[in-house]
C-alpha cells in the first residue's frame, strides 16, 4: 500500500503534465505528423507522452503519424543519418527526448523543422543548443531538467538517510559525466568518500562491480541517470539491495523497482508538457517564441519495504519530509 507523506505527490506545475483529467477537446482534422528520438518508445515517458496527444485529440491512424528513433542500446553513430532521414521525411515537428546526442542529431538535420527537447540528462543552455530559457529563438524549444544541480541534494539526503556511511558509490557512463563531476564536488564539500564506477560497454554488470567492494564497506549507492540506467532501473535496484546498499536514484520508476529512496521530477511529467509544445505548434505557434520549462517541483519518494529489507532505520524526520513513503 503506498503511503502519503505530508505532502501530496508533486509533479510539474502544469495540469497536463501533473496528468490531472481534462476536458473532451475538438479532434483536428490536419495530419500531423512527428519524427521521435526517444530511448525507447515503450519507456513510460513516451507513454505518456504519446497518451497526452489523445487526450489533446490526436490518434495514430487518424490524425497522427509517428516515427520513431530508439537510442537505448546504440553508440549513436547512426543517430546524425537516422535523424536527417525523420527531418526529410515531411515531418512537422521532431520530439529529441533524453541524452545530448538526440538533441545534437536533431539540429545537426534541421534548423527549420521545430525541435522540441526533453532535456533529461544535458544541459542545453550551458552547451550552447539555446541562447535563452525565456526566449529560445531557432526552431528548437521543450523542457529542460536540471540533473547536474539536483546530484548535491541527492548525495544530502542519502547521507541522512544512511547516517554513519563512510562511502558513496556512483555509478556512472558518458552521458552522465557530468553529474559525476557534480558529485565529487559535492562530496568534497560534505566531505564524503566518492568511489566512481564508469560503465562503458552494454550490458552493464552491476553485480561484478559491486561485488568488488568487499563486504565490509558501509557504503550506499548514489545512481546518475542516462537511458542504459533507466532502462536497467530493476537490475539496479535489486543489486542494490543484494549487496544492502542504501541508494538514492533520480526517478520514483527506480523507487517502484525496489530502490531505496529517489528525489526529482516527475519525468513522465515532463514528457506530457512536451507533447503540449508539440499541440501548440501544429496549432501554429513558433518553437522560438516558447519559453523552455522547467520542473520547479521536485519529489521525494522512499520505499520503507526496502528500507527494511536492509535493517536501515530512516530518520523520522526524513520520512516526514518524504512526499510518498511505499509501505
Amino acid at each position: 500500500m503506498k503511503q502519503p507523506g505530508r505532502r501530496s505527490v508533486l509533479g510539474l506545475c502544469l495540469t497536463a503534465a501533473a496528468g490531472l483529467p481534462v476536458r473532451a477537446v475538438a479532434q483536428p482534422a490536419k495530419l500531423l505528423r512527428i519524427g521521435m528520438i526517444v530511448p525507447s518508445r515503450k519507456q513510460p515517458g513516451v507513454r505518456a507522452f504519446e497518451q497526452r496527444l489523445r487526450e489533446l485529440g490526436y490518434a495514430e491512424g487518424r490524425n497522427l503519424a509517428i516515427e520513431a528513433v530508439e537510442t537505448a542500446g546504440t553508440d549513436g553513430s547512426r543517430l546524425p543519418q537516422a535523424a536527417a532521414r525523420l527531418a526529410g521525411a515531411g515531418v512537422d515537428a521532431i520530439l529529441a527526448a533524453g541524452p545530448e546526442i538526440a538533441l545534437k542529431s536533431a539540429i545537426a538535420a534541421t534548423r527549420t523543422v521545430p525541435i522540441v527537447m526533453d532535456a533529461i540528462d544535458y544541459d542545453p543552455l550551458a552547451l550552447g543548443y539555446v541562447q535563452s530559457l525565456a526566449r529560445p529563438d531557432g526552431n528548437v524549444t521543450g523542457v529542460f531538467l536540471r540533473q547536474i544541480e539536483l546530484t548535491p541534494k541527492r548525495l544530502q539526503l542519502l547521507a541522512a538517510a544512511a547516517p554513519g556511511i563512510a562511502r558513496i558509490v556512483v555509478f556512472w557512463d558518458r552521458i552522465s559525466a557530468d553529474q559525476y563531476k557534480a558529485t565529487q564536488a559535492a562530496g568534497d564539500v560534505m566531505h564524503l568518500e566518492i568511489e566512481g564506477i564508469e560503465f562503458a560497454d552494454r550490458p552493464y554488470d552491476y553485480d561484478k562491480a559491486l561485488g568488488g567492494l568487499g563486504e565490509d564497506h558501509r557504503a550506499a549507492l548514489l545512481q546518475m541517470t542516462s537511458p542504459a540506467f533507466y532502462i536497467d532501473r530493476d537490475r539496479l535496484a535489486a543489486a542494490a539491495l543484494q549487496h544492502r546498499l542504501p541508494s538514492m536514484f533520480a526517478f520514483r520508476e527506480w523507487v517502484d523497482a525496489g530502490g531505496l529512496m529517489s528525489y526529482g521530477p516527475s519525468v513522465t511529467g515532463t514528457y506530457r508538457l512536451a507533447a503540449d509544445y508539440v499541440d501548440r505548434i501544429a496549432k501554429g505557434a513558433r518553437p522560438g517564441d516558447l519559453p523552455i520549462e522547467q520542473p520547479t517541483r521536485f519529489e521525494l519518494v522512499i520505499n520503507h519495504r526496502t528500507a527494511k529489507a536492509l535493517g536501515l532505520a530512516v530518520p523520522a524526520d526524513l520520512l516526514a519530509r518524504a512526499d510518498e513513503v511505499l509501505e
